[in-house]
């Protein structure tokens, strides 16, 4: 089926593959990469970071080495990295060799496709403030149609939201409005969402975190112990908290994976609602069919 899917790609756009944690994208993205050719870009908000390899499940040395991979790792841990980032260190490498980006944050992808609003910069004593509060007095100074807008459950979402509107007076819905053309429009690209049912992809999630903990994630939070801010966006890594919970003596191992399964799977619920909502149009691709080949 992977041998089928990618003799009806065009060589000559971008492939843009989104889908849910442990959903197979990369797989298919490397297949894809050493079957044509191209460049893979990393387009997963936890992937960018220096500190996680195996903790984000980003490609191993090994795949690294089967074909180029661009913006995986090459962010220090304690460093300020937006969506606007991303956008502008992605944008130039579309006129490079054919780019085969692949990851799950689906804000990346829209702002790629749908445009990005050109928001001031927040104030650093804005961002200390938004630090110290919790989601539900975030939510209560922000307006209807933000909220409408942003996943509410997703603490980064919510505090970007109330801080362009302590920073500049607007809520985000009206930066929102103001969008730049996207970057990629319609017809310039080949958009692939990989379906993961829930009852396929729990196992997967809850034996991969195993794998895990088994596999070097403890020697990664043992480097970070001393830095682990849970303020920081790197540290709020699925499976950061519960990594360093075990190395503290605080929880075992059985019920760090069990969390981190827990957290992951509501994340790939929020994921998969993302992809209907703003990805209709692109190509649907079955994770249990394409990793069952």
């Amino acid at each position: 089926m992977i041998r089928d899917l990618i003799a009806k790609l065009s060589k000559d756009l971008p492939v843009l593959i989104a889908g849910p944690t442990a959903s197979g994208k990369s797989a298919l993205a490397l297949a894809i990469a050493e079957a044509q050719g191209g460049v893979i870009v990393n387009a997963d908000a936890s992937q960018i970071y220096d500190c996680w390899r195996v903790l984000t499940a980003r490609p191993s040395t090994e795949e690294e080495a089967r074909a180029p991979h661009l913006l995986y790792g090459h962010v220090a841990y304690d460093a300020p990295y937006s969506t606007g980032h991303w956008l502008q260190e992605v944008t130039p490498l579309l006129g490079g060799p054919r780019p085969i980006i692949v990851g799950g944050t689906g804000l990346y992808f829209s702002a790629l496709t749908e445009g990005l609003a050109d928001i001031p910069a927040t104030p650093p004593d804005i961002r200390a403030l938004a630090d110290t509060l919790d989601v539900a007095a975030m939510l209560a100074d922000l307006d209807p149609e933000t909220i409408s807008r942003i996943d509410s459950a997703n603490r980064a979402r919510v505090q970007r939201a109330w801080e362009v509107q302590q920073a500049t007076g607007q809520p985000l819905a009206h930066w929102q409005d103001q969008t730049r053309p996207p970057v990629l429009k319609a017809g310039s690209f080949t958009g692939i969402v990989m379906e993961s049912p829930k009852e396929w992809l729990t196992p997967r999630i809850e034996a991969r975190f195993d794998q895990m903990l088994k596999g070097g994630a403890l020697d990664e939070a043992r480097a970070m112990q001393d830095r682990f801010d849970p303020a920081l966006p790197a540290c709020r890594a699925i499976g950061a908290a519960e990594a360093m919970a075990v190395l503290r003596g605080e929880i075992d191992h059985d019920t760090a994976v069990e969390r981190a399964t827990i957290a992951t799977r509501q994340y790939a619920k929020r994921q998969r609602t993302w992809f209907r909502a703003r990805m209709a149009d692109w190509h649907r691709i079955s994770s249990p069919d394409l990793v069952a080949t």
